[in-house]
């Protein structure tokens, strides 16, 4: 059986948790490789892990972008690789009607950024009884998260998990306020630091969304000397070939050796 998401323990880790994986479900092999890989890491370093993965991809600059291989053939892979690894999951969500299917196949379901005030969602989301990961959406300033996290608790789920992944800066920038992560700790609930989706470089002429990934470290150090409960950070094999969002991956080969730099730096301010 997948473990339950509360083994997780993410405020009484003596570590941050990690949320981490490839953008969206390109292969069985992709899914499996990096899995394979990240739980290696974090059985080692002794760092709480969720595999994520997106198992279609919503929101796409234009129609013939990789959307996904089809929803229940990528979330049985995701299914498949939770339950082999011992590894709980988490994938986003764009429609009501997929919550109940995201909820056969996953232990967290996320909402993201851009629908982070639709109802109707976070209410479908909540009903499943999983974990609710909102992320905050780059228009908002941290208060209004608290709103947010409200629909999913009074539609009957206390378990949600806030994401910061940067506020709009500009049409084709986004820039952290470290602020948020204190300010919506206040609200009870654990909060992640999106180290890769907030150095995205949207609206980009080409109508592909570019990114910083070289900055990655930098956003992930500053975040855990904050004090941040959990990072989210989108890896690959190799993102120059990948079918989403490879601007913004961190090469898979070198997530060790970040992490093992951030829980120095996590010893440190503890």
């Amino acid at each position: 059986m997948i473990p339950n998401i509360q083994n997780l323990k993410f405020k009484n880790s003596d570590n941050f948790f990690l949320i981490a994986g490839p953008c969206v479900v390109e292969s069985e092999q992709i899914i499996m490789e990096t899995a394979s890989v990240i739980a290696g890491i974090t059985e080692r370093l002794e760092i709480p892990f969720i595999l994520k993965s997106s198992f279609k991809k919503g929101n796409r600059s234009k129609i013939d972008s990789f959307i996904g291989i089809g929803d229940k053939k990528a979330l049985r892979i995701l299914a498949k690789a939770g339950k082999e690894l011992q590894l709980p999951t988490i994938t986003d969500i764009h429609e009501t009607i997929d919550a109940d299917l995201a909820a056969q196949y996953v232990d967290v379901l996320q909402i993201p950024a851009f629908l982070c005030r639709q109802t109707d969602l976070l209410v479908a989301a909540a009903k499943t009884g999983k974990y609710v990961n909102i992320k905050k959406g780059q228009f908002l300033g941290p208060a209004q998260m608290e709103f947010a996290a409200q629909k999913v608790v009074d539609a009957g789920n206390p378990n949600v998990i806030l994401t910061e992944r940067g506020v709009t800066f500009g049409y084709q920038d986004l820039i952290v306020d470290y602020r948020s992560i204190p300010i919506m700790q206040q609200f009870g609930y654990p909060v992640v630091l999106d180290c890769t989706h907030s150095l995205q470089r949207p609206n980009q002429p080409g109508g592909i969304t570019g990114g910083l990934p070289e900055l990655i470290e930098t956003i992930a150090k500053a975040g855990i000397a904050v004090g941040v409960d959990g990072l989210f950070i989108e890896t690959h094999p190799d993102p120059g070939k990948a079918m989403s969002d490879g601007a913004n991956m961190l090469p898979l080969n070198q997530l060790e050796g970040l992490l093992s730099k951030l829980l120095r730096i996590r010893k440190a301010v503890r």
